[in-house]
C-alpha cells in the first residue's frame, strides 16, 4: 500500500476531537480563547453564524467541521481564520506551488455523445468541461467549500433567500464580462422543467424557473421553493451541471468550451480527444500547465494500459479491482480520496414480497459488510448503515447502531414473514466497477437465509433505459443495483431516490412521515438540528429498508510518480494546479 497516498475528510464521531487537540499533540496546554479576537470577528454576524462559533467554543464541533459548517453558511475565510486562531488552531498554510509549463496529459471515459454542460451526466464530459467553466464554489477534500465566482454568500434567517456576492474583473474566454446577468440565465436553464437539464434531480422542490433575481450588476439572490440549510452545495461543483455559461448560451458547446475557467479550448474531437492551453487572460492564478490533453478510451482497461506505457500522465477514477493491478508498479501511485459514492440495493416496497418491511429486513441483515469493506474494497472503503448518511458526513448521527450481519435474525424476519423456506427473485444489475462482484457476494450471502437469487448484469445503457418509470430496468426492477457519485452533502440522496415522488425512486418507497423529516432536515441551518433530525431519518431508514447502504467505497485515481498538485477532491479532476516533472 505504499503507492497509495491516502486523503480523508474525518469521521464525524471523530471530528469533535480534531482541533482541540492540536496543541496537545505538540505538548503544549490548549491556550485560553482570546475573546476580544472573538468579539471582533463576531461583530455584525447573524444568529445562526454565532451558533457555529458556541458549537466551536463549547468543544461539540471540531476545527475541520467548524471550517465546513461556517463555509457552507457564509462565514468568509479571514472570519474562521480569526476565531480560529483565537483559540490558537490557526487554518494550515497553502502548499508551495509547483513548477510552471509543459503538458499534462488524462486518459479519461469517452463522453456519452455530445457534450452540452446542461444535459450532460458522464464523467468524460464533465473531466473537460471543469477546466475552462466555472462555478460559484467549489468544494475541497474537507467537504468545505471554497468562493470561486462567488466571492461571498449568505442566508436569511429561515434560509429561503441566499445572496450571492459575484466575483469583479471576470471576463469570459471571448472577452465579455461576467456578470449577474449570466448567473441568472444560467440558473434560469438549469430549473426550466419543459427543457431537459440534468440539474433539474438537484433543483426540482427546491429552486423554480425564475428563482435566481439579480439584485445588481454583481449580487444575485436565490428565492428558494423552500428552507433550505445547505443551498450552497447546489450551485457548487457538488452539481456538476451548475458551471456558469453565458447568458446568451444555446448549445454547441462543443465549437468553442466557453467559459471563465483557466483554461480554454485548442482543439475537440468527438471520440478521440481533446487539448486545452492556458487562458493568460484568467482572472486567477494562472494555472501551472501550458496546454492539457485529453485522450478518449470507451473502456477502463486501455487507460490503465496507457497510463502504464507512460503515454498519459493521469487517470480519471478506476475501479477498485483496477487500482490492485497498478499497486506494483513502481512508476505510479494512486491517490485514494475519501467519497460518499456508493452502491444502493433497492428493493421495490410496492411488489411483493418486497411489501413486508422483515423481508427487506432480512435481506439486510444477510449481508457482512465487514467482508464487503476489507474483502471486496481491499479496506478502501467505509461501512453503510442503510441510509445516505456516510460515516464521513458530519452531519450524520454516529450514536445510530450499525446494523451487522445476523443470520439468525434474518431467517427469523423471513419465518414471521412466511417465508421460512425463502423465495427466488432476479437481481437486475449494471456492468460497472466492483458492482457485479458485489452482486455476486449477495447472491451467496442471500443463500444463507434461503433466498434463491438469479443475477441479471445488463450493460448500462440497458439497465438504465430512459431513465424513467416504465422504460428502465433500473426503476422498474423489483431487485437491483445502482452506481451513484459522490455528493459533498446528503440532500439529493435523501430526496430523489427515496421520496415518493423521486425521480430515481426505484424501491417505490413511499412514507409520509420519511417526507416530513426530510423537509426538516433540508431547513435546517445549523449543525445541531441537522444531526438531530438525521438520527431520526437513520432510524427510520433501517427499520423500513427500502435500500440498502453496504459500503462507501474510496475514490482512486492513479497518477505517474511525477505528477504532483492534483487536488485530492472527490468532484472530478481539476488540472490548472497541476505540476508535471
Amino acid at each position: 500500500m505504499d503507492a497509495i497516498k491516502k486523503y480523508r475528510f474525518p469521521a464525524a464521531e471523530n471530528d469533535d476531537q480534531i482541533g482541540w487537540e492540536v496543541n496537545r499533540k505538540k505538548g503544549t496546554p490548549l491556550m485560553k480563547p482570546n475573546f476580544r479576537l472573538l468579539d471582533v470577528c463576531r461583530k455584525n454576524l447573524s444568529a445562526i453564524e454565532n451558533s457555529a462559533i458556541d458549537l466551536l467554543l463549547t468543544r461539540r464541533i471540531g476545527r475541520r467541521t467548524f471550517l465546513r459548517q461556517g463555509s457552507v453558511i457564509g462565514l468568509s475565510l479571514p472570519v474562521m481564520n480569526g476565531v480560529l486562531s483565537a483559540i490558537g488552531v490557526g487554518i494550515d498554510p497553502a502548499r508551495a506551488a509547483g513548477k510552471a509549463g509543459g503538458t499534462v496529459r488524462a486518459a479519461v471515459a469517452m463522453p456519452n455523445g455530445a457534450i452540452d454542460p446542461v444535459t450532460f451526466y458522464d464523467s468524460g464530459s464533465y473531466q473537460m468541461v471543469f477546466q475552462t467553466a466555472e462555478f460559484l464554489c467549489v468544494t475541497q477534500p474537507d467537504l468545505t467549500l471554497r468562493p470561486v465566482l462567488a466571492e461571498s454568500w449568505s442566508a436569511n434567517q429561515d434560509g429561503t433567500v441566499w445572496t450571492f456576492k459575484l466575483r469583479k474583473g471576470v471576463t469570459f474566454h471571448d472577452g465579455r464580462t461576467f456578470g449577474a446577468d449570466d448567473v441568472v440565465a444560467t440558473f434560469d436553464r438549469l430549473t426550466d422543467t419543459a427543457g431537459a437539464s440534468n440539474a433539474l434531480s438537484v433543483f426540482k422542490g427546491m429552486l423554480s424557473k425564475g428563482g435566481a433575481k439579480k439584485v445588481d450588476d454583481l449580487t444575485v439572490a436565490f428565492h428558494l421553493d423552500k428552507p433550505n440549510g445547505s443551498f450552497p452545495y447546489s450551485v457548487s461543483i457538488d452539481n456538476y451541471n451548475a458551471m456558469i455559461l453565458p447568458a446568451d448560451y444555446h448549445g454547441d458547446y462543443e465549437k468553442t468550451f466557453i467559459g471563465t475557467g483557466p483554461f480554454k479550448l485548442d482543439s475537440y474531437t468527438p471520440k478521440v480527444g481533446a487539448s486545452f492551453v492556458r487562458n493568460e487572460d484568467y482572472w486567477g492564478e494562472k494555472a501551472l500547465p501550458d496546454r492539457i490533453e485529453f485522450k478518449f478510451f470507451a473502456d477502463v482497461q486501455p487507460r490503465v494500459l496507457a497510463l502504464q506505457a507512460g503515454e498519459v500522465d493521469l487517470l480519471d477514477a478506476v475501479p477498485l479491482d483496477i487500482s490492485q493491478v497498478m499497486l506494483a508498479n513502481p512508476d505510479i501511485t494512486v491517490i485514494r480520496v475519501a467519497s460518499t459514492a456508493h452502491r444502493q440495493l433497492h428493493m421495490r416496497c410496492d411488489t411483493a414480497p418486497f411489501t413486508d418491511k422483515r423481508v427487506r429486513q432480512a435481506l439486510a441483515l444477510c449481508i457482512d459488510r465487514a467482508k464487503l469493506v476489507d474483502g471486496l474494497c481491499r479496506g478502501m472503503a467505509a461501512p453503510g448503515n442503510d441510509s445516505p448518511f456516510a460515516p464521513g458526513f458530519p452531519q450524520t448521527d454516529k450514536s445510530v447502531p450499525q446494523r451487522m450481519q445476523d443470520i439468525a435474525k434474518a431467517k427469523q424476519l423471513l419465518g414471521e414473514a412466511g417465508l421460512a423456506d425463502g423465495f427466488d427473485i432476479t437481481l437486475t444489475t449494471l456492468r460497472y466497477s466492483d458492482i457485479p462482484a458485489y452482486a455476486q457476494l449477495f447472491q451467496n450471502f442471500a443463500k444463507e437465509i434461503g433466498v434463491r437469487v438469479s443475477l441479471n448484469v445488463e450493460d448500462q445503457d440497458k439497465y438504465y433505459g430512459k431513465a424513467v418509470f416504465g422504460q428502465s430496468d433500473w426503476l422498474d426492477s423489483p431487485l437491483g443495483i445502482t452506481d451513484y457519485a459522490h455528493r459533498s452533502v446528503p440532500n439529493v440522496l435523501l430526496q430523489s431516490p427515496l421520496l415518493s415522488d423521486g425521480p430515481w425512486n426505484a424501491a417505490h418507497f413511499k412514507n409520509p412521515t420519511y417526507g416530513g423529516l426530510v423537509a426538516d432536515y433540508l431547513k435546517a441551518l445549523d449543525l445541531d438540528t441537522q444531526r438531530r433530525v438525521a438520527g431520526d431519518i437513520e432510524k427510520l431508514l433501517l427499520d423500513e429498508t427500502p435500500i440498502v447502504f453496504s459500503y462507501f467505497p474510496d475514490l482512486l485515481v492513479p497518477t505517474r510518480k511525477n505528477v504532483s498538485g492534483l487536488p485530492p477532491i472527490a468532484a472530478g479532476l481539476l488540472l490548472a494546479s497541476v505540476s508535471v516533472a
